[in-house]
């Protein structure tokens, strides 16, 4: 075979999920699970999570609720749709027994109009400086002075997004969780919920009543560095289609991107930017082989790849190289490219070959 592979290790990410919890003290871990699960599959996700005591999950498009209620049939688990009510979709998430995060006064005027027979759940998001979806602050205040708009809602949890969670030294955490405590005060009894990944390393006053971990579950680490908490959950690999020998003064790939200072061996792997390796690898991507880092040698093109093998004897067609995982580090094969752990994680292409381990 020379496809990519793509291994997904469940009981790593169980193990994420130990770490994040007891960071989490009290508060109720709610995993996200949007983007298929980060990339990796959200029913394999999910179902090990609520073997691990996960009961509310996030999704972020209505269709992904959809699915995944279907995939954890029977079982009653709370799915938070963080799009929320969007033009069309009440039947459809009242339907799946989906809860809507509402984003705006139009979306709590449809869902309220939604609930023709009854109470229907919610959750609303009020925003508190990262200006995406949710409430401004003076909004709430308009919501709470007119209490027929959230008459036929159950109103059971606000929630909003740290901005700059990763970066521990920026001073806008703090400001969001002012402000967050703020506009919540005006809502007394709905539970709370802030903190993402990064959040729960942020200490005890950022946890409140529920937290949504997402990165560091799947092996990120909560400031874009490696972690000691948190293990690997995801590995790509893939096989050495050939080995070669460049002569001094040749160049390797298109662009004649890197040119051998001297005679170089180099391998040539099966994987390239259609399989989710970014093109922004060159120059400073690395790939893991016969125990140690190996430099990506020029461009990385559709379906190939280059790396040193100079000092290597094992290097074989059909051996495997690791892209990322237990031994390159997702966010340091993410800072190589200039880009981060998400994007490595749900970029990777379906024709990778999925394999899981830990059912």
């Amino acid at each position: 075979m020379t496809e990519a592979r793509l291994t997904l290790d469940l009981d790593a990410l169980a193990a994420n999920h130990a770490a994040l919890r007891k960071r989490a003290g009290d508060a109720e871990l709610a995993p996200a699970v949007k983007a298929d699960g980060y990339g990796l599959g959200a029913a394999d996700v999910a179902d090990r999570l609520w073997a691990e005591g996960a009961c509310s999950f996030y999704v972020a498009r209505l269709s992904e609720g959809v699915a995944l209620r279907q995939a954890l049939g029977d079982r009653d688990a709370i799915i938070y749709v963080l799009d929320g009510a969007t033009p069309g979709s009440g039947d459809t998430l009242e339907g799946a027994g989906l809860i809507p995060v509402l984003n705006s006064l139009p979306q709590i005027e449809a869902w309220n109009a939604q609930a023709r027979s009854g109470r229907l759940k919610a959750a609303l998001h009020v925003d508190t400086g990262m200006n995406r979806l949710g409430l401004r602050p003076e909004e709430v205040k308009v919501l709470v002075g007119a209490t027929d708009r959230l008459k036929r809602l159950d109103l059971d949890l606000v929630i909003s997004h740290l901005a700059c969670a990763d970066t521990p030294e920026s001073p806008m955490s703090a400001r969001q969780l002012e402000r967050f405590e703020a506009v919540t005060a005006l809502l007394p009894n709905a539970r709370r919920s802030l903190a993402n990944s990064a959040g729960l390393f942020l200490g005890e006053a950022y946890r409140f009543d529920q937290a949504r971990p997402g990165i560091s579950l799947y092996g990120g680490g909560p400031e874009g560095v490696p972690h000691p908490e948190i293990r690997a959950v995801a590995t790509v690999e893939a096989p050495i289609l050939q080995v070669r020998v460049v002569p001094r003064g040749e160049s390797v790939g298109y662009g004649a991107g890197w040119t051998a200072p001297d005679t170089t061996r180099v391998a040539i792997v099966a994987a390239g930017y259609a399989d989710g390796v970014p093109r922004a690898s060159h120059p400073n991507g690395q790939a893991w082989f016969d125990g140690a880092r190996r430099r990506l040698l020029g461009r990385v093109s559709m379906d190939l790849l280059a790396i040193d093998i100079t000092d290597c004897d094992a290097a074989r067609p059909g051996a495997m190289v690791e892209l990322f995982g237990p031994n390159l580090p997702i966010d340091d094969a993410a800072t190589a490219a200039g880009t981060s752990a998400y994007e490595l994680l749900t970029r990777v292409a379906p024709r990778a070959r999925r394999v899981v381990i830990g059912r």
